[in-house]
This record gives C-alpha cells, sequence and structure tokens, in this order.
C-alpha cells in the first residue's frame, strides 16, 4: 500500500518544476490563461466561474514566488511504497498505482515541455482495438491543459482538463470559426448558444468533441507517413521554432484525415455536431495546409453532402503526407551532412515560407 497524499504532492513538486523552468515558453497572454486554468482547477471551480483578479493576482504571485525557488531544480524521482522511480518510468509507477483507481501521466508538450498529472480513473475501454482511459478527478497537473494524448500504447482522457480546454476554446474563439461553432452547437440541440446555455450543455457539447479527441489519438498511433521516431528528433532539433509547430501541424493533419483518425470517424458515422466543433477548433498552420476543409464545409452546410467532407478529406491527407515526406528527407539529408541549420532553413524555404504566404 502506499500513501496517496504523499504520492501526490511528489507530483505537484515535479509539475512545480517543469512549470518554473518553462513558463518563458508563452506569450504574456498564453501565460495568463494557462495560470487561469491552473489556478480554476486548484481551487475547483467550474471553467466558466471567475475569481476577483486581485485574487488571482495573488495567487500568481505566490505561484511565481514558488517557482522562483524552483527553477533550478532537477526533476525528483517518484516513490511508491518501497520503490523508487524515474519520473517518466510511467509504466513502472502504474503497475503499481492503477490497481488501486490512480493513473500517473508523464511526457513532452510543445517546446519539449515535461508535464505531469495524477487521476482517478473513471472508466477504461477499447476503442479501435486501443485501450482509452477516462480520467475523472485530478490529484495534480501542471500548467498543460491537455483534454488527451497517448502513454504506453494507451489514450489517456482527461475529462477535467477536456472541460476547460472546450470552454476555453469556445469563449475566445475567433469570430471567422463562430459560424461553425454555431452550427456545431445547433446540431447539439442548443438553438440560444449563450454562456448559459453553454454552461447547462458543456457535457453534451463535450460529448461531441469527446470522440475527436479520441480519434486523434488513434489516427497519430496508426500514421504510416511520419515516422514516429524521427518526427520526435526533428521535434526535438528545432524546440520552440516555427519548424517545430510545422511539422506538428503535419504530423496532426496525418493524424486526423488519414483512415482511422478523427474525419474519418466523423464522415463515417456523420457526425455533424463533431464536425462543427473540428471546423470551428481548427486553426493556426494547419488552416493554411489544408485550406480544403472550410471550402467543404461551407459546401456541406449547404447541401448536407458528405462526399464533399470526404474529398476534402482526401487532398488535406495527401497534402499532409507529402509535406511529411519533403521534411523527413530535409532532414535526414541534413543530418547526413551534420548541419541542422541547412535543414531547418529549407524546411522552412521550400514549405513553411509558402504554406504562410498562402490566404
Amino acid at each position: 500500500m502506499f500513501d496517496i497524499d504523499n504520492l501526490t504532492q511528489q507530483v505537484l513538486e515535479n509539475c512545480d518544476i517543469s512549470d518554473a523552468r518553462h513558463a518563458g515558453l508563452y506569450s504574456i497572454c498564453g501565460l495568463a490563461l494557462r495560470l487561469r486554468d491552473l489556478y480554476k482547477w486548484e481551487m475547483g471551480l467550474p471553467p466558466w466561474e471567475e475569481k476577483d483578479s486581485s485574487e488571482i493576482l495573488e495567487w500568481i504571485e505566490n505561484r511565481e514566488q514558488r517557482w522562483e525557488k524552483r527553477a533550478e531544480c532537477e526533476y525528483a524521482k517518484i516513490s511508491v511504497g518501497d520503490r523508487t522511480y524515474e519520473p517518466f518510468d510511467t509504466g513502472g509507477i502504474n503497475a503499481v498505482v492503477a490497481p488501486h483507481g490512480l493513473l500517473y501521466g508523464a511526457g513532452y508538450a510543445h517546446g519539449l515541455k515535461p508535464t505531469f498529472f495524477l487521476a482517478r480513473i473513471e472508466d477504461k475501454e477499447t476503442v479501435e482495438g486501443m485501450c482509452v482511459y477516462s480520467l475523472g478527478s485530478e490529484l495534480a497537473r501542471d500548467l498543460l491543459t491537455l483534454p488527451a494524448f497517448l502513454q504506453d500504447g494507451c489514450i489517456l482522457l482527461r475529462q477535467e482538463a477536456a472541460k476547460m480546454y472546450l470552454w476555453d476554446q469556445m469563449i475566445y474563439i475567433n469570430k471567422s470559426a463562430k459560424p461553425a461553432l454555431r452550427f456545431a452547437l445547433k446540431n447539439c440541440g442548443l438553438q440560444e448558444p449563450g454562456s448559459e446555455a453553454l454552461q447547462q450543455n458543456l457535457a453534451t457539447i463535450l460529448a461531441a468533441q469527446r470522440e475527436n479527441y479520441i480519434y486523434h489519438e488513434i489516427g497519430e498511433m496508426r500514421d504510416a507517413v511520419f515516422d514516429r521516431k524521427l518526427w520526435r528528433e526533428i521535434i526535438a532539433a528545432f524546440p520552440h521554432t516555427p519548424v517545430e509547430f510545422l511539422v506538428r501541424a503535419v504530423k496532426d493533419l496525418l493524424a486526423d484525415t488519414n483512415a482511422h483518425g478523427t474525419l474519418q470517424n466523423i464522415i463515417r458515422n456523420r457526425k455533424s455536431a463533431s464536425l462543427g466543433l473540428y471546423v470551428a477548433f481548427f486553426d493556426g498552420l494547419a488552416k493554411n495546409v489544408f485550406p480544403e476543409l472550410k471550402i467543404a464545409f461551407e459546401d456541406f452546410c449547404e447541401s448536407h453532402n458528405w462526399k464533399v467532407v470526404e474529398e476534402a478529406m482526401s487532398a488535406g491527407y495527401h497534402t499532409a503526407k507529402a509535406h511529411a515526406e519533403e521534411i523527413m528527407r530535409i532532414y535526414l539529408k541534413g543530418r547526413k551532412r551534420a548541419d541542422k541549420k541547412w535543414a531547418q532553413h529549407e524546411i522552412k524555404k521550400r514549405l513553411l515560407d509558402k504554406i504562410v504566404k498562402r490566404p
């Protein structure tokens, strides 16, 4: 047997170290939003509840003081019972804690920021041959509000984080994406998508988005184009750069458009609400790589013809595949020349600059 409170404190300590070391990755606005989410989680607030700014500012000041003390600390090993594990030994730790209804998460996110969490297991199921854990209350987490990710061959769906993530996406959505969101909400049964209606129906909206999260991870796991080991090497070679953003966008698009991914599931099961949510939240470089999606969705809203979405998905997949193959080819040539700067320049010149210039 082990002490859950003690385990939680150990995980929280590594969360603080990661946040202290990597808070500088974010813009001022981006960091403020992540701190706000972390504050709400720590205080047990629903996504829509906002406290007085003076309370939040005091909390942020205290958090930054904690970070100052931990910025130079090394990540601590995790002790469970009478054994000690490296902080990224998720398999070893979960072999001990999972039978007690807990799941430990550790990995690397954007910019290679280490991320950690500890959550209670609510459900375990098999989807398309893959194990999916639905996680409930989180005992420990860091700045990152990640709704789902792959770990040890399983999909982890963080339902608390997913609610927060989905709420933020809806509240801070770009004006150009609002028609797609309204379409999605109408197909979820919301005729008047005001703040109160969103609060009351957040569970319904999340249910429509849930499979989007799951099938994105399935698509990523089964992507046969972008060699997973090489992809990680490229990410590690160019952290915090536009090349990293491009490589991640291409990988995500391959996951969503391949035969096992998000869009295939939406089309196969005629999930109009899920399609609307996917289009509403489709942004960043991916929009430039996959402009066919917006055109197809506008057509679909008029015709309700799933064929146009399927054709767009196929076009998006072939574009992402071509980009992935070009990125790998350039990177491997640069590695052979022992010149990563050349590879970075070539990826930017041949792909990134052209993609960014697209309307």
